[in-house]
């Protein structure tokens, strides 16, 4: 008799709870916006379980992850089980030293949005953004905005990088979000991809997302004249449908980039051009720092690797372990 009634409440338990399946696709800290599929959005909460299994993270769930949530008659949903991930990118978390930040998850590219003025994006924070990306098998797009504002002195900076990392294999446009054919050629590109937007706040990213898809009407902010630099007009990172099939994920304007979980010894398998010449340095553990027949050393003096690259090698492995963050404007 009490087996038969135990079984009666679990059978009504059930039928008022419905496990789902999706994608989350924007984040508040507290709540997730979980897309079921095209026309079926859910508000869901986390279960505190999450943030006690020794996660390091500030955000145990992130946008692009594939989850497995309660939903309930009421209304009310809790994710229960995080699916696993291909691949995701993170960074230093700002203001916890020890911690990180997952920025987004389960990415087919990043686009990198660069500008050499108003803000201007430093080869330190291209770097380390690229070597991250790398660490995680995420290709990487950059994209040179603005150029419909530089001036002549500015269009021969924009060149001169644009060559620098063409030359080691990155794809790179010049363009100018307020451009159609611009704007059309970015969104075939992302055509039937998740992509990452990413770069300094002010750089354009959501002007781009609003040329590439009007319907999506995204809040965008004047530079700063004062300071030079971009207005946050995207708080939290959020995953928005393509009109042309695709997904973008637009992020806030990242002011630095702390790297994560580097080892010394492994930080120049992530600069690509170092590979194919660190197998001809004389010893297989070489650093490339100063030791003796170096070929990395020997391809910087010689002009085969950028200064400017090599630089910032040399100041990412000196960081102590690896994970301090730092705001880099040079």
């Amino acid at each position: 008799m009490l087996y038969n009634v135990g079984c009666l409440i679990l059978a009504l338990i059930n039928r008022k709870m419905e496990l789902k399946e999706g994608v989350v696709i924007r984040s508040t800290g507290s709540w997730y916006s979980v897309r079921v599929s095209k026309n079926e959005i859910s508000e869901v909460r986390i279960k505190g379980k999450f943030r006690n299994e020794g996660i390091k993270t500030t955000n145990p769930i992130a946008v692009g992850d594939r989850v497995v949530f309660e939903l309930h008659e009421n209304g009310d949903g809790v994710i229960n089980k995080i699916l696993p991930r291909k691949n995701y990118i993170i960074r230093k978390s700002v203001n916890l030293s020890k911690q990180s930040h997952i920025i987004a998850s389960n990415i087919d590219q990043a686009f990198l949005i660069v500008t050499i003025t108003t803000p201007s994006t430093s080869t330190g924070f291209i770097d380390r953004f690229l070597v991250t990306a790398e660490a995680y098998h995420i290709p990487t797009v950059i994209l040179f905005n603005k150029i419909d504002v530089y001036s002549e002195q500015e269009i021969e900076k924009l060149n001169h990088l644009k060559d620098v990392y063409e030359g080691i294999g990155y794809e790179c446009h010049s363009i100018s979000a307020f451009n159609k054919e611009d704007a059309k050629m970015i969104g075939l590109l992302m055509k039937d991809k998740v992509t990452l937007l990413s770069g300094h706040s002010g750089v354009g990213k959501s002007t781009l997302v609003n040329a590439i898809d009007s319907s999506l009407d995204l809040k965008t902010a004047s530079v700063s004249t004062s300071h030079n630099k971009g207005k946050h007009t995207t708080t939290f990172a959020e995953m928005f449908e393509l009109e042309n099939g695709g997904f973008i994920i637009d992020t806030p304007g990242i002011k630095g980039f702390g790297l994560v979980d580097f080892d010394k010894s492994d930080l120049g398998h992530y600069f690509v051009e170092f590979r194919g010449l660190m197998n001809e340095c004389k010893f297989s553990n070489c650093q490339h720092i100063n030791e003796p027949k170096c070929q990395v050393l020997a391809s910087l003096k010689s002009g085969q690797v950028a200064k400017s690259r090599y630089d910032n090698y040399v100041t990412m492995w000196k960081e102590d372990e690896m994970e301090s963050y730092r705001n880099l404007n040079y």
